[in-house]
């Protein structure tokens, strides 16, 4: 496998103060990392730093991608690259339809003009598979969606968008059992359809239970603790973080 992540000694800031020390993490192309770890220590900055987030500031350490130093490029350079990050809380996008803001989003990719036909149809079959009614790829961006459609139209543009790298925060944060059943499914759309890697920060295993992990880190005040395979995330799960907080 090719590497398409390489976060190298990476320390980060926020209003001056340390959140994250030395964080060393590889990612290839194809593979499923899980981020666990306590509330407040640093999972979801580290996903908004690699995605270029501004508030973040990076005072040591370089972030590399798909052999590329991106450090100091801004998100808008990160996402026209092949990196996707969804929001723990997606926001309202009034003025904007979900079908254009996918639709733009893929143009922007590709610098060229999208068949708007084979479009439709593409959003059409990945709206039937994640169980959107099609009403809302007309409505403004989560404008009035309730949790798991906001979470449910972030998979679609996932799905739609297929990025080299999707960084998913809590996406599993706040659904129901069939909504969590729902956005797996959509998940695991994505690891078979293409090569792309997945970085899943989360508390919880549930969205786990059905998708193949390669790598989990246990992420404890700002640096990586333990990193293990799969079987870390069900120690974990039994076990919780007490081990490692000290």
């Amino acid at each position: 496998m090719n590497e398409l992540l390489n976060i190298q000694n990476l320390c980060v800031s926020i209003e001056k103060k340390q959140v994250l020390q030395n964080i060393n993490l590889q990612v290839n192309s194809g593979e499923t990392h899980v981020l666990m770890g306590p509330n407040g220590a640093g999972k979801s900055t580290l996903g908004y730093t690699i995605m270029g987030n501004p508030r973040y500031s990076i005072t040591d350490g370089k972030i590399f991608f798909d052999g590329e130093d991106i450090t100091s490029l801004s998100a808008e350079k990160r996402a026209a690259k092949g990196i996707f990050l969804s929001f723990q809380t997606p926001l309202e996008i009034p003025g904007i339809s979900l079908e254009n803001f996918i639709r733009n989003a893929l143009q922007a990719r590709s610098e060229k003009r999208i068949n708007l036909f084979q479009f439709q149809k593409q959003l059409k079959q990945a709206m039937e598979f994640l169980q959107m009614d099609e009403s809302y790829a007309r409505r403004d961006l989560n404008v009035g969606f309730s949790g798991g459609e906001r979470k449910k139209s972030e998979i679609l543009q996932l799905l739609m968008l297929n990025p080299k790298l999707a960084i998913l925060d809590e996406t599993d944060s706040g659904l129901d059992v069939d909504a969590v059943r729902t956005v797996s499914k959509g998940i695991q759309a994505f690891q078979q359809q293409a090569n792309g890697a997945l970085i899943i920060i989360t508390h919880s295993t549930k969205i786990l239970e059905n998708l193949k992990t390669d790598k989990t880190h246990v992420l404890v005040k700002g640096k990586i603790v333990k990193d293990g395979d799969g079987q870390l995330v069900e120690k974990l799960n039994k076990e919780g973080f007490e081990a490692f907080v000290s």
